[in-house]
């Protein structure tokens, strides 16, 4: 397992020459069946990224470039009436593969967001009246600008909780950016990058994930954690119940990426905060997801708690 992963990790990184810290948190999300939500300002190489982690997968993949003007039907499918045989038949949009790069997500209207929902939650998505399962492992790579830039769109709350973490690139090191200035991967690289492992491979470490054990005193705290965000004074949602699986599960590939079978005190803590920043909001800060003060807040609940045992 530890030879698959280093391979996995390795082929990125010959491609996304930025920090190798938000690689093995997007591999995270990939083993914890969660999805990654990846936002920074343009050209920092949020693309490169996702693209770079689905081409390694050999698996079918698709990219979403979601627009103002894209409708729910473009996304997940829509039924059409076959003349021939005299039936309608489900036409399955982009949404039908393992790896999806929804490239921003946040340039789209609320209404084509919403469309991702019920696939990100259920993996399935449901057409006129008839559910339609989604291939396994699926994973959506979602990128976004920040929400200050014109032309954005807020995601629904009940989204964002959707998405296993919230990551941010920021600039690569000098060396690296000049390395860019050679390799040009996008337009060189990229296209040349060859899967290193099957989509059965990561269903494979997806379930070793599972069998990762969670001692008691690791559940107390979990839960006693997100209970004391939900009691905080600044914080005006806590972490929900959906927030604290995800944070475990989080914990457990974490621990399996550094060959245990259980996971440790630093296991919880190094994932709460790109677990949960953007699952909770603060008082008096409605509405614009001020995730930098969120981590805050987050950072003031684990002091006031201590680490766990």
């Amino acid at each position: 397992m530890l030879e698959q992963i280093a391979r996995l990790r390795q082929n990125v990184a010959s491609v996304y020459l930025g920090d190798g810290g938000v690689i093995d948190r997007v591999i995270r999300c990939l083993l914890a069946r969660g999805h990654a939500l990846i936002e920074d300002v343009p050209g920092v190489g949020k693309t490169v990224l996702a693209s770079a982690i689905a081409r390694s997968i050999d698996g079918a993949f698709s990219r979403i470039q979601l627009t103002p003007d894209m409708l729910p039907a473009d996304v997940i499918g829509v039924t059409i009436f076959d003349r021939e045989g005299n039936r309608f038949e489900f036409k399955r949009g982009p949404i039908f593969a393992n790896i999806v790069l929804a490239d921003e997500i946040n340039r789209t209207t609320p209404r084509t967001q919403t469309a991702l929902l019920e696939a990100m939650s259920d993996a399935s998505v449901s057409v006129d009246g008839v559910a339609h399962k989604l291939p396994r492992p699926f994973i959506v790579l979602a990128t976004q600008n920040p929400y200050e830039f014109e032309g954005t769109y807020l995601l629904p709350e009940n989204q964002l909780d959707r998405f296993l973490m919230r990551l941010s690139l920021g600039y690569p090191a000098a060396d690296a950016e000049a390395a860019l200035l050679d390799i040009r991967p996008a337009q060189t690289v990229l296209e040349s990058l060859k899967p290193v492992l099957s989509a059965q491979d990561i269903v494979s470490l997806q379930e070793s994930v599972d069998r990762v054990h969670l001692s008691e005193p690791i559940r107390r705290y979990i839960v006693q954690f997100a209970r004391a965000t939900r009691d905080h004074d600044g914080i005006e949602i806590g972490l929900s119940p959906r927030g604290s699986l995800a944070l475990a599960h989080a914990a457990r590939a974490t621990a399996l990426m550094a060959g245990r079978d259980h996971v440790i005190p630093e296991d919880v803590l190094e994932n709460i905060i790109p677990v949960c920043a953007h699952r909770v909001f603060l008082k008096g800060d409605a509405g614009t997801l001020n995730w930098t003060a969120a981590a805050g807040a987050l950072d003031d609940v684990i002091r006031n708690i201590g680490s766990p045992a």
